[in-house]
C-alpha cells in the first residue's frame, strides 16, 4: 500500500470514493490516449491513480474487470482500421523513490531465486530513459513492413502504417546487418514514437505567432501527427522513432498473416541455448541487432548487474532530462535475460520484469490569481499568469506566459481557475489548461486590454499576427525592455547593462533612449553617486559601452529591438548592404529579395526605419562614435562547410549560443544529436551522453583548444 495515501477502513466509504476515482481516471485516459488532450496534469492523474491502487489493495473487493487499474492504455477510435497484437503491449507499474525501484529489484531478484533448480538466475538490468512518446508496434514479415500500429487497448490498437512510412526514421526493408543473416520470418519490434523537442518549440512558436492553438507537450504533437487521417500531413511533421522492446518472433518459416486475429506465432524458447543472429537472449542482444538491421535504438542505455550503478543512471538523468532531443518522464528498468522474464511473469497489465520510475514531474497544479501583461522591446504585448507559488522541476514559478489572447480564449483560462504550470528544459513556464471540474462559479473569459497599461497608447493586432502591439516607440515600458535587450548577450554584449541597470539608469534620468548609452561616459560622476555604486564598477560599465561602440553592424542590428529580427538575419542584411546608411534607405522588396529574409522580415525592417523616431536614433549613435559598417568578410568564413558539429557540456569561452553562432558563421552545421555523419563532438564540463555516443561511433572528440582550432582552420587535429 502506498504509505502517502490515507485509505479509509470502512468498506462503505472506500467504495464510494472509488466510485468517484474511477470516472474521472477512465476519462483522463481516454481523453489522453486517443483525444491526445489531456484533462489535468500528469503529476495529478499520478497521484488520483496511486489513490486508486491504495484503494483496491486495501478493499480487494474493490477491484473489478472494469476499473481502470485492470486496463491497459485506452479504447482504440474507429476512426482507424484495427489491428489486434500478436504479443499484447502491457503497460508499466511505476515507483517514485529510490526506496521503492530498490524493493522492486529485491522482489525480482527474490522471484528469481526460486526459480528452475540449478540455474544462476541473478538479474543483470537493462536501464533506458522513458521517452515521453506515443507506443508503437512495428510488423516486419520476412525483413519487410507489414503493419504498423498504435497500443490502444494493449490488445488491440489503431492501423497506422501509412503515417508511419513517411518517417524518415522508420525502414520499410530492414538492412541485412553486419552478419548478413535472414531476417525473421515475423518479428513485433516495440517503440516510441516522439516529437523532437527543438522542432517541438519552434512549431509551437510559429503558431503562437499565426494565432493558432499550441500544443500542450511534445507527446501531444507527437499523437496529433501521427493520426492524421492523411498521410501527406503526417510526413510535414518531423516525428522520430526509437525501438525499446521486442513482441511477437518467429524465427523461420513460414508468417502467419498479421491481420488474422487467431494468428499464432511459432515464438523460439528463451530458454533453450540462443542459435542463430536473431534468436535473442537478452535483450540487450535484441537491441544490438537492431541497430545492425536499421532500427534506431537510443544511445542513453545501460546494461549492469550492479544495483547502485541503476541508481547512479536514475539519479544522473533526472538532473540531466533536458539534455537528449527528446522529451523524458522517467527512467525504464529491466531484466535483461528473457528467461528470467518468463519466470517472473506478467500480471494483467504490467510485467513483472519491468519497472517505471517516474521522475518528479514537469507540470503541476496551482491558483490562477491574475492574468497582467507585459509590453516588450518591439512593442510586443504578452499576457502573463500571476499564479499561487508553486515548484516544478526544482523552480518555484510564480509567474507563466500565456502567449497571447488567442491561447488564453484556446485553452479557456480564466482568474480563480485552478490551472497545470508546465516548465520543460530552458522554457519559460506556461500555463497548459485549466482543471475544469474546479472552475469557481462566476470565473469570467478574460479579454486583452485596449490600451497599453504602460503608457496608454491603443492596442493594435496587425491582420494575420497573433499578437497585439502598442506601435508607441517611446513607451516607458518598451525603452525599459529595449535598453535591458541592448546590453545582453546577442546584442552588445555590454557588461553591467542588465534589467536592474536600465531601470536604474531610466528612473534616474541618466538616459532616455538606447543612444544615451553611448554619452554616459559624460556622467561619470552621476553614476559614481548613484546609491550601491563604486568607481570600479562605473568604470567597468564605460569600458563596456566604449568596446560596444565597434561591436559588428549585426550585433547593433539585433540591439536595435526591430520586430522579427535575430542574429541570423542581422548577419544577412549586413553582409548584403555592408552598412547601416545603405540598409535604412534600402526598401523591403530589396531586403525581401536575399536568400533567407523573406518578405515577413523584409517589410518589419523598412517600416522600422520608415520611423522619423527611429531613424533619428540611429543618427544620435552614429554622432557618438558608433560604428555603422559591416565587417570584411573573416578568412575562416567557410572552413566548415559540409561539416557537422555537437556541443555538448559547458565551455569555459563559449556559451552554447556563442558556440552554435561560431559554427554556422563559419559555413557549418551545429546540430544537438550524435551519428554516423556527425564531423566532430566538441565535450566541455558536466558533458551528457553524447560524448559516450561519440565514442561508441568512433566519431571524433574536441577539447575546447581543438574546438578554437578548429574554427581558426577547418582542421580536425
Amino acid at each position: 500500500m502506498d504509505d502517502d495515501v490515507e485509505v479509509p477502513g470502512d468498506v462503505a466509504a472506500a467504495r464510494e470514493r472509488h466510485d468517484e476515482l474511477v470516472p474521472v481516471l477512465r476519462d483522463a485516459r481516454y481523453r489522453y490516449y486517443v483525444l491526445s488532450d489531456p484533462a489535468m496534469a500528469d503529476a495529478e492523474f499520478d497521484v488520483r491513480w496511486r489513490e486508486l491502487l491504495a484503494l483496491e489493495e486495501a478493499h480487494p473487493s474493490l477491484a473489478t474487470a472494469t476499473s481502470p487499474t485492470a486496463e491497459v492504455g485506452a479504447p482504440v477510435d474507429s476512426a482507424f482500421p484495427p489491428h489486434r497484437h500478436l504479443e499484447p503491449m502491457l503497460s508499466l507499474d511505476n515507483v517514485f523513490s529510490r526506496e521503492d525501484l530498490q524493493a522492486w529489484q529485491e522482489r525480482a531478484a527474490s522471484g528469481l531465486a526460486t526459480g528452475r533448480e540449478g540455474d544462476d538466475l541473478a538479474p543483470t538490468w537493462v536501464c533506458e530513459l522513458k521517452i515521453d512518446g506515443v507506443a508503437i508496434s512495428l510488423t516486419y514479415v520476412d525483413g519487410v513492413l507489414a503493419t504498423a500500429a498504435t497500443r490502444g487497448d494493449g490488445t488491440t490498437g489503431e492501423t497506422v502504417t501509412q503515417q508511419v512510412l513517411t518517417m524518415d526514421d522508420v525502414p520499410y526493408r530492414l538492412d541485412a546487418g553486419s552478419d548478413g543473416g535472414d531476417p525473421p520470418a515475423l518479428v513485433e519490434v516495440r517503440g516510441e514514437i516522439y516529437y523532437p523537442v527543438e522542432a517541438f518549440e519552434a512549431m509551437n512558436a510559429a503558431r503562437v505567432g499565426a494565432g493558432e492553438q499550441v500544443f500542450a507537450n511534445p507527446r501531444n504533437a507527437a499523437s496529433g501527427a501521427l493520426r492524421q487521417k492523411d498521410p501527406s500531413v503526417t510526413a510535414t511533421r518531423p516525428l522520430s522513432l526509437w525501438i525499446h522492446g521486442i513482441g511477437a518472433l518467429q524465427l523461420a518459416g513460414d508468417a502467419p498473416d498479421v491481420d488474422d486475429p487467431d494468428a499464432v506465432v511459432d515464438t523460439p524458447d528463451p530458454t533453450e541455448e540462443a542459435v542463430g543472429t536473431t534468436d535473442f537472449a537478452t535483450h540487450s542482444a535484441f537491441l544490438d541487432w537492431c541497430g545492425r538491421v536499421g532500427l534506431p535504438v537510443a544511445g542513453e542505455t545501460l546494461v549492469t548487474d550492479d544495483t547502485d550503478e541503476v541508481w547512479d543512471f536514475v539519479d544522473h538523468w533526472t538532473s540531466h532530462r533536458h539534455d537528449p532531443t527528446y522529451e523524458i518522464d522517467g527512467v525504464v528498468v529491466k531484466v535483461d535475460d528473457l528467461a528470467q522474464r518468463q519466470v517472473l511473469g506478467t500480471t494483467s497489465r504490467a510485467p513483472r520484469w519491468a519497472i517505471a520510475y517516474k521522475m518528479p514531474p514537469i507540470e503541476a497544479t496551482t491558483l490562477l490569481r491574475d492574468i497582467e501583461i507585459n509590453t516588450g522591446r518591439t512593442g510586443r504585448v504578452t499576457p502573463f499568469a500571476v499564479v499561487e507559488p508553486v515548484t516544478v522541476s526544482g523552480v518555484t514559478i510564480t509567474y507563466a506566459t500565456l502567449h497571447n489572447e488567442i491561447q488564453v480564449h484556446a485553452k479557456d483560462v480564466r482568474i480563480g481557475d485552478t490551472v497545470s504550470v508546465r516548465r520543460a528544459g530552458d522554457v519559460i513556464p506556461e500555463v497548459v489548461g485549466p482543471v475544469l471540474s474546479e472552475r469557481p462559479d462566476g470565473a469570467e473569459t478574460w479579454h486583452m486590454p485596449a490600451d497599453c497599461p504602460s503608457c496608454g497608447t491603443p492596442l493594435v493586432r496587425p491582420e494575420g499576427e497573433g499578437h497585439h502591439f502598442c506601435e508607441n516607440v517611446d513607451c516607458p515600458n518598451r525603452i525599459l525592455e529595449s535598453l535591458s535587450h541592448f546590453g545582453g548577450r546577442k546584442a552588445l554584449d555590454i557588461e553591467g547593462l542588465g534589467y536592474k541597470t536600465a531601470k536604474l539608469l531610466l528612473d534616474e534620468g541618466l538616459v532616455a533612449d538606447l543612444a544615451d548609452v553611448f554619452a554616459l561616459d559624460a556622467r561619470r560622476d552621476d553614476l559614481v553617486a548613484l546609491e550601491g555604486w563604486k568607481e570600479k564598477s562605473v568604470d567597468n560599465l564605460l569600458a563596456g559601452i566604449e568596446a560596444a561602440k565597434a561591436q559588428p553592424l549585426d550585433r547593433l542590428l539585433v540591439g536595435l529591438n526591430i520586430r522579427h529580427l535575430g542574429p541570423t538575419v542581422a548577419k544577412l542584411l549586413a553582409g548584403a548592404f555592408g552598412d547601416m546608411a545603405a540598409l535604412a534607405t534600402a526598401d523591403a522588396e530589396a531586403m525581401s529579395a536575399i536568400d533567407g529574409i523573406g518578405p515577413v522580415i523584409g517589410e518589419a525592417v523598412a517600416a522600422f526605419f520608415a520611423v522619423d523616431r527611429n531613424r533619428a536614433l540611429v543618427d544620435k549613435m552614429r554622432d557618438l562614435g558608433v560604428d555603422m559598417a559591416a565587417d570584411e568578410p573573416a578568412a575562416t568564413a567557410d572552413v566548415l562547410v559540409d561539416m557537422s558539429i555537437v556541443v555538448t557540456g559547458t565551455l569555459e569561452g563559449f556559451s552554447r549560443t556563442e558556440a552554435k553562432e561560431a559554427i554556422e558563421s563559419r559555413g557549418g552545421k551545429a546540430t544537438s544529436s550524435v551519428s554516423g555523419r556527425t564531423t566532430a563532438v566538441v565535450v566541455g564540463d558536466s558533458p551528457g551522453s553524447k560524448a559516450d555516443k561519440a565514442r561508441d561511433l568512433d566519431v571524433p572528440i574536441l577539447d575546447e583548444a581543438a574546438f578554437t582550432h578548429l574554427l581558426d582552420t577547418g582542421e580536425l587535429p
